[in-house]
């Protein structure tokens, strides 16, 4: 298989989708969880009965009418049942971009009108709890995870420029360490973006700390597939580069060798994990399905780039460069002077 006949076509892809995934993830809306925007929670009692599911309907349709400059603010309203109690909370995430004055005034609107309703449905119901979290709290959860994804990167950048330093001559040993950063973000990028537009059909999911989770070990696995063919181009490299034109490879016959001698281990093992993934998808506990559904993206982007992204990339980087690799110094004992 030739990998690197079809590279620019590869390349123009994955660099059409990093474009509006980036585009996307900067100007749409994003549906974000609580635990990512100012929020507040309700506790309510009752004596008589309530339906749930009738409460959760008045309320979306209430959330619609609290706006702030012809805007809807609330991005999503959950209301749930506590058990062995006659009691329920409510939860309304609102949109962090405001500032703190005009957030609470909202906040305090919603809660006013939320009583309202649920007073017209039983009037036996109280207000027994009510918790405003801060604009703040959401800022430290955003900066933190931020913080987490750069901090990972750029530490397996420096793991990456150690294990492959001192090892081929003319074959940049940094450009190992920079095409595995941008193909990180490349699949973290596209992964987030496929992940928004699942959100268009599974209503549910949600931009969360799980989600960034999911982010991070992403990249652990992105890198391990990137690393396993980096790894065998550098043996190929030591193997061949030396033997000159007769009975050695130039880097476009390295680079391929290497990539098709990997290959069936990737396919074999992304799949084998896509499909563990899928199952507990489908089946496992919906608590975790978001963490689950960018996993399998990350999966499947992950696997594209290290076979058609990360080698072709180190291809055009190096392929003007003539091959060579260090030579250890062989000492011979004779030459020792004692003294």
């Amino acid at each position: 298989m030739d990998v690197l006949k079809n590279r620019y076509i590869y390349l123009s892809i994955s660099g059409f989708f990093f474009i509006i995934s980036v585009f996307m993830l900067i100007f749409w809306k994003l549906n974000l969880a609580i635990d990512m925007t100012g929020w507040i929670n309700m506790e309510y009692t009752y004596e008589n009965s309530v339906d749930i599911n009738s409460i959760r309907t008045a309320l979306d349709q209430e959330k619609e009418t609290i706006l702030f400059e012809n805007k809807q603010v609330i991005n999503n309203v959950w209301v749930y049942s506590i058990t062995w109690e006659k009691a329920f909370s409510i939860v309304a995430g609102f949109d962090s971009s405001l500032n703190e004055t005009d957030l609470n005034k909202l906040k305090l609107q919603f809660k006013n009108k939320t009583f309202e309703v649920l007073k017209q449905m039983d009037s036996s119901i109280v207000e027994t709890k009510y918790t405003n979290i801060w604009k703040s709290f959401w800022d430290y959860i955003r900066n933190t995870a931020f913080l987490t994804l750069f901090l990972a990167i750029i530490a397996i950048t420096i793991y990456v420029t150690y294990a492959f330093s001192w090892v081929v001559s003319w074959v940049s040993v940094i450009s190992f360490a920079i095409i595995t950063l941008v193909t990180l973000f490349h699949d973290v990028i596209i992964s987030a973006w496929l992940y928004i537009i699942a959100w268009y059909f599974f209503k549910d999911f949600q931009i969360d700390t799980f989600f960034v989770t999911a982010l991070l070990t992403i990249l652990g696995y992105s890198i391990n597939d990137t690393i396993v063919i980096f790894d065998r181009i550098r043996d190929n490299l030591k193997k061949f580069a030396w033997r000159g034109p007769k009975n050695g490879k130039d880097l476009y016959e390295i680079i391929n060798l290497s990539i098709n001698e990997t290959l069936k281990r990737s396919i074999y093992t992304s799949l084998t994990l896509f499909l563990v993934l899928l199952t507990i998808f489908i089946f496992g506990p919906e608590s975790i399905a978001w963490f689950i559904l960018a996993m399998m993206f990350g999966t499947i982007i992950g696997t594209y780039s290290s076979i058609f992204i990360a080698s072709p990339v180190l291809y055009e980087v190096n392929k003007n460069r003539k091959l060579s690799v260090y030579k250890k110094e062989v000492i011979n004992q004779d030459d020792k002077i004692v003294v």
